[in-house]
Order: structure tokens, then C-alpha cells, then sequence
């Protein structure tokens, strides 16, 4: 049941990632880039002194919504989570170090797209009578479109959020910490799900201040520990690193020489893994951090805009480009290196298929314990990545919740069933097949990102006169 239902979400996948989802991610970041007069390039100075001029990591409680840093840590701990290691390899492995080129691409382009979301969000928030701040998505493309139209999107967007993110989502960042733990320590799957599950609802119990108060300490400790893990293993392996760069730009225009196929598929195949794990990792133009970014408590929407583009900076051109030129110099460039000299069918079968040498998951893993010992790799790894997965379920489960209440009215009891369904998923998530639960997941962010471009662009205009009067 489970191969036949991964068949079938794959080959929808397929169309949606290597089509609709490319036109869509590059058309609408290409787009604000060009009406915004490159707004990720003026300022961006801007947003740096905005996030790191003033960080507090005990912001407190607010009389409403967040602080900016605490809306960005939210927002971060979403972003930063298995795509930057599980997807990031993942990309790799399939497109070649080529993917990662293209991760670049999309995500300069997805800094200019998520000021427009981050704007739009602030625009349109709604504070309700006891102070609790209610934005997003749902609410810009109610504000693009009246009527019936406009009602149907935004009930299209807030059920596919509610599965990506509260479910489908929180399935792949449990199913990547039980597998991560289960080859560095032993423990079996469902212990690790029933920690995760107890944790998680105690978190979930305690709202948006709660999650506030834990990622914006969990965020700067996570990313710190990885980068510095990160960088020790390049600094040991510093003359095969002007190599590795060499390679992502070379397999970015010439990937058919790595994978064997010809170059139209194989050039395909690695832009089209760089924009969905891209999408993935920052997730610009998805819809999920604007639920975040409304909850900010800023002078003007264009502030918090500026402070979302630095959160996609971080999110790929820091975490995620440490994992690549890890995962490429020790598997790719270095002498001896696992993948080093394999081309054609000998690459496709040591990285794919039951049998393959290195997985996603592993490849992280594998290239850390070539640099230290295959040990410290496997702990390493799944510690990071314990780290980054269950700070993203976080923000997910808040990022749904925001949905469940818009589409129930803000009931509490309908909170309460999502919440315990969630936590469900969580627990699922380490017992289900890995591969099924990424192509779900993949296929519910590609049906968010449909209706919210289409209101992003619809609305820009707002976004324009945001970035001119800053």
C-alpha cells in the first residue's frame, strides 16, 4: 500500500516540482526582485543592523504578538530544519553538487519574495478583542480577493498548510530525528516518537509565547553548534575546498557529466531538486513564515520585511552552504571520497535505490565522520539535527494553528483536536516509510505555494510602496 501510494504522489510531484513549482518560485522572486528595485540588495544592510543590532534572547512576554527578533527566531526554527541537512544532501545526491547553485539562485531571488510576504502580513493582521494578534496568508488573499473566489483560496491554502505543516510536515522532521538517532545511538524509532510527543505537546500547551520564549534561545545555540562542527571539518580539509566550489558551479551548467544522462534531463533534474529542496529549506513564497512576521510588534510592515529576508540569508547561504560544502568536499573532493570518480551508473546506483551506498539522511553523517571519525559523525549529525527538525515542528504546529482557528473561527475545541492530531503525526512519523513522507510533504507545500503567489502578486503593488517609503 505504502509503495503504491509513494508512486503516486511521486509522479504528481514530479510534474508540480519540475514545472508549475519552477515557473512559480523564479517568476514571482524575479518579479518583486525587479519591482522592489532589488530589495535584497539595498536593504539588506538594513535588515542586518535590524536583526543583529539589537538581539536580546530573553524578549520576554508582549502585551501583543512578538518582538521583531522573536518573530524572526519563530520564523527561523521553521526554516532551518531537515532541508538544510536531509534536503540539502538529498539535492546533492540526486542533482548533483550542481543543486546547490541553484538553491542560490532561488533563494536570492526568495529573499525579495518573503519581504513581500512579511509586508503583506504585517499589512494585514488582525488584533482581536483580548490582544491576540492573527495574521498571514489567509488573511492578504481575503484582502486580494472578495467574494467567493477569494474565500476559496484561502480555504484551499489553510487546509494544505494544515497538512503540510501540522501533519505531513511534522512526519518528516520526527521520521529524519528517529532515523538520524537510531544510527547514532540504537534507540528504536517509536522511543524516540514518544519523547518528541510528550515534549512537543507540553510546548504546544503553552502558545505562541512559549514557542516565542524557546526558539529564540534554541535558534542561535542550534545554528552556532553546527556551524562551528561544520567549519572545523573544512578547516581540516581546507586544500580540497576551492575543489568543491569549483564543483557546484561546474555540475550546476554540466551535471550530465556526473549523473550520465543527457543534458537537457540531467540539467533539469538539478535545477528542479535546487528549487524544491530550496523551497523547502527557506521556504520563500510558501506561505508558512508570514504567520510568523505578523505576529511582530514593528513601527511599519517594510521592518519586518527586511528582517524576514535576513531569516532566508541564514536559513541557505549560511546552515544550508555549510552542509553542501561539507557533504561535497568529504563525499565529492576529497581523495579516496565515497562518490569521488563515480559518473553515470555507478553514481546512479550509489546514490539511489534500497541499495544505495549513501542516502540523504547519511550523507551528512558520512562526510562529518570522514572528517572525524564515523562515530562523532553519526552523533554529531543527529544532535544537529535533533535540534533543527524539533525546532521547526515547532513553528510548523503554529503555524497551522494559525489555519485551524481561521477556518473554525477560533474555536478552542477545534485547537485542541489539531493540537492532539498533530502531536499523532509526530509520533507516526517515526515508524513511516522515509521517502513516502517526504513526497507527501513536498506535495501539500507545492499546493500552499499556488493560491499565496497568486495573492502576493496580486498585492503588490502594497509591497512596492512598502519598499519605497522605508
Amino acid at each position: 500500500m505504502q509503495e503504491m501510494l509513494l508512486n503516486l504522489v511521486a509522479n504528481a510531484n514530479k510534474y508540480l516540482s519540475d514545472y508549475i513549482l519552477i515557473i512559480l518560485l523564479v517568476g514571482t522572486g524575479l518579479f518583486f526582485t525587479f519591482k522592489t528595485k532589488f530589495v535584497q540588495v539595498r536593504c539588506f544592510g538594513e535588515g542586518m543592523k535590524k536583526v543583529f543590532g539589537n538581539v536580546k534572547l530573553r524578549g520576554g512576554k508582549q502585551a501583543e504578538g512578538l518582538s521583531s527578533f522573536q518573530a524572526l527566531a519563530t520564523a527561523i526554527a521553521a526554516q532551518v530544519g531537515t532541508g538544510n541537512i536531509v534536503g540539502a544532501s538529498g539535492a546533492i545526491l540526486v542533482g548533483g553538487p550542481g543543486a546547490i547553485f541553484w538553491m542560490w539562485i532561488i533563494a536570492f531571488l526568495g529573499m525579495a519574495t518573503i519581504y513581500a510576504e512579511a509586508t503583506l502580513a504585517q499589512e494585514t493582521k488582525v488584533i482581536d478583542a483580548n490582544g491576540e494578534v492573527h495574521g498571514g496568508p489567509v488573511y492578504y488573499i481575503k484582502k486580494a480577493f472578495t467574494g467567493g473566489f477569494g474565500k476559496f483560496l484561502s480555504v484551499f491554502f489553510s487546509i494544505a498548510t494544515i497538512l503540510a505543516l501540522g501533519f505531513m510536515g511534522s512526519m518528516v522532521q520526527s521520521n529524519s530525528i528517529a532515523e538520524s538517532c537510531n544510527t547514532a545511538f540504537g534507540i528504536p524509532g517509536w522511543v524516540i516518537g514518544i519523547i518528541l510527543a510528550i515534549v512537543s505537546a507540553f510546548i504546544f500547551i503553552g502558545g505562541i509565547q512559549r514557542i516565542a520564549s524557546v526558539t529564540e534561545k534554541l535558534v542561535p545555540f542550534m545554528a552556532g553548534i553546527f556551524l562551528i562542527g561544520g567549519l572545523v571539518a573544512l578547516v581540516m580539509n581546507i586544500k580540497y575546498v576551492p575543489a568543491t566550489i569549483g564543483m557546484i558551479f561546474k555540475y550546476a551548467f554540466a551535471p550530465q557529466a556526473l549523473t550520465g544522462a543527457t543534458i537537457g534531463v540531467a540539467l533539469k533534474t538539478a535545477i528542479s531538486q535546487g528549487a524544491k529542496r530550496g523551497l523547502f529549506s527557506n521556504e520563500a513564497g510558501m506561505g508558512s513564515t508570514p504567520h510568523a512576521h505578523a505576529q511582530a510588534r514593528v513601527e511599519k510592515p517594510h521592518d519586518q520585511g527586511v528582517v524576514a529576508m535576513i531569516g532566508v540569508f541564514i536559513d541557505t547561504f549560511v546552515v544550508l552552504t555549510m552542509t553542501a560544502l561539507v557533504v561535497i568536499t568529504m563525499l565529492y573532493a576529497k581523495d579516496g571520497a565515497v562518490l569521488n570518480g563515480l559518473t553515470g551508473d555507478a553514481y546512479i546506483s550509489a546514490t539511489s535505490g534500497a541499495n544505495a551506498i549513501v542516502s540523504k539522511t547519511s550523507a551528512m553523517q558520512m562526510a562529518v565522520g570522514a572528517a572525524f571519525g564515523s562515530s562523532f559523525g553519526n552523533i554529531f549529525v543527529a544532535i544537529c539535527l535533533l535540534f533543527f527538525a524539533f525546532s521547526t515542528v515547532i513553528g510548523w504546529n503554529f503555524f497551522g494553528k494559525v489555519n485551524v482557528q481561521y477556518l473554525f473561527n477560533n474555536k478552542k475545541g477545534a485547537v485542541v483536536v489539531y493540537s492532539i492530531i498533530a502531536i499523532l503525526f509526530i509520533f507516526l512519523g517515526t515508524l513511516a516509510s522515509n521517502d513516502l513522507v517526504w513526497e507527501l510533504t513536498d506535495f501539500f507545500n507545492y499546493l500552499m505555494v499556488i493560491p499565496n503567489v497568486i495573492a502576493l502578486i496580486a498585492l503588490y503593488k502594497i509591497v512596492v510602496k512598502n519598499s519605497k517609503n522605508k
